[in-house]
């Protein structure tokens, strides 16, 4: 007489059909977010790896903006006289360091008739070279990838919302490819298209993995600030002169000057990234980056009184809630911005992959398709 199979064997036989089952479900999901919104977000992916580069874009685009290297850079007291100088009826709301060592500095100052207009001045020689729209590559592919050009409040928790399909195709495809962990080093195959673009698909992905959970992250964050989760501002310094009924006058370059080396004095680990004088030139704020890590320049900042060099306030990154923390990590994360071009350069071919990802997975979805009509064909025919 046959005897019954024990348990464990029982459970050995089920097993399979179950795990391949499951299998299934995150294959069918991860190819409905692929069949459904990949070209949406390979667009906004590749917007978003351009805009690493953006500024460099740019560079290329406006002879304003290009520089040759000096000896000795120009204090910021004389940069803001040049500006000044140029443009006396335009008012000055603020100068930015160059972005790198063949950039100009970029001021950006608003005209008699309201309009926003970049003025660029070489920062060796406090020259001013020239002015620009405020619309530039930079700020198109910016606006593009952040909120599509739509209005922000529709916009942005848009676009940030697609950080949940893309956290559930990441999570997906540690199901589907089994061992993925062995795929970092395996050769696309290159016998057939599908196997070659699969193959492709699988390397860029392995590879993407943690940038593809950063991205989702960073993205959920901002789908979070879009609903309401915005950390508190800090508490904001006041300057003098800084009125909406001021009447717009010229800071004193010596004056800002002597703030800065007072600043520098006071605080040595300050890498000063821009000033924004007040609409009536009496007071200034200064910004950079100091010990607290992966925060914007605008969590460090200064204020003094231009008049007897009085300090009116000082905010430093590191004394910020957890909350505020968060917030400001997720711009220098998202982009890249946070340890020069070695960083925004692996950020942009991460970005890249990533946009290869969407790609290829909606050419692979099509080539199943186009196989399974093929097939049904074949039996029709037979």
């Amino acid at each position: 007489m046959r005897q019954p199979l024990p348990a464990t064997g029982t459970s050995s036989l089920i097993a399979p059909p179950t795990k391949a089952r499951g299998r299934r479900r995150w294959f069918d999901l991860h190819s409905w977010i692929g069949l459904k919104l990949c070209l949406f977000m390979g667009f906004v992916f590749l917007t978003g790896t351009l805009a690493v580069f953006a500024q460099e874009i740019d560079w290329l685009v406006h002879a304003e903006m290009r520089v040759e290297p000096g000896e000795q850079r120009a204090s910021w007291g004389q940069l803001v006289g040049a500006v000044q100088r140029a443009h006396p009826t335009w008012v000055l709301q603020g100068l930015s360091a160059p972005h790198a060592s063949r950039f100009a500095a970029q001021a950006q100052m608003r005209t008699e008739e309201g309009r926003l207009r970049f003025v660029w001045v070489d920062p060796y020689t406090a020259q001013v070279t020239g002015d620009t729209h405020r619309f530039n590559v930079h700020r198109f592919l910016r606006n593009t990838h952040r909120h599509l050009m739509l209005p922000v409040k529709y916009g942005v928790p848009l676009v940030a919302a697609l950080s949940i399909p893309l956290l559930l195709s990441l999570i997906s495809s540690l199901f589907i490819y089994k061992r993925w962990w062995r795929g970092f080093f395996k050769w696309p195959r290159g016998d057939r298209p599908r196997r070659l673009w699969g193959d492709i698909h699988r390397l860029c992905g392995v590879w993407s993995l943690w940038f593809v959970g950063l991205i989702a992250m960073t993205g959920g964050w901002y789908l979070i600030e879009s609903l309401g989760g915005k950390a508190t501002p800090p508490p904001k310094i006041a300057l003098p002169g800084d009125g909406k009924d001021e009447r717009p006058a010229p800071a004193d370059p010596a004056a800002i000057d002597r703030t800065v080396e007072q600043l520098e004095k006071r605080w040595p680990e300050l890498r000063v990234a821009g000033v924004q004088p007040s609409t009536a030139g009496q007071g200034i704020l200064i910004d950079g980056q100091a010990q607290a890590w992966l925060v914007r320049d605008r969590a460090n900042v200064a204020g003094f009184d231009l008049r007897d060099g009085h300090l009116l306030g000082l905010r430093d990154g590191r004394d910020m809630s957890l909350h505020q923390r968060v917030a400001e990590m997720a711009d220098p994360l998202h982009f890249g911005a946070f340890g020069g071009w070695p960083v925004r350069l692996l950020w942009f071919l991460f970005g890249a992959a990533l946009t290869t990802l969407s790609f290829t997975g909606v050419y692979l979805y099509g080539l199943r398709i186009a196989d399974t009509l093929r097939q049904a064909r074949r039996r029709r025919a037979s």
